[in-house]
């Protein structure tokens, strides 16, 4: 048993299971909120943000239950791609505001 299951006991996979059910539910609300009024952020440019935190809740999802560190590292991996598209859609939107 890893340290952190140890501290979260039989419910840590539960309490992540619920910040993922929350995240999705953040994304769908953002989704429905730009097409609905076109206003905030459209969703392609708010799927890195929202990808990189779903691929580390999944990996904290996956090492709590036990699963293979194949799979805690793959979703991992996801995260960092996540995020590095997050990261070089915004140098590319800052390029050219020229903020």
């Amino acid at each position: 048993m890893t340290l952190l299951a140890s501290i979260l006991g039989d419910h840590g996979a539960h309490l992540v299971d619920l910040v993922l059910a929350v995240l999705l539910l953040e994304a769908a609300v953002l989704v429905l909120h730009h097409r609905r009024t076109g206003g905030g952020l459209p969703p392609r440019d708010c799927a890195g943000l929202l990808g990189a935190g779903l691929f580390l809740a999944l990996a904290l999802r996956c090492a709590l239950s036990g699963a293979s560190l194949v799979w805690v590292a793959l979703c991992l991996l996801l995260a960092l791609l996540a995020h590095l598209d997050d990261l070089r859609r915004r140098w590319r939107q800052a390029g050219r505001t020229g903020s």
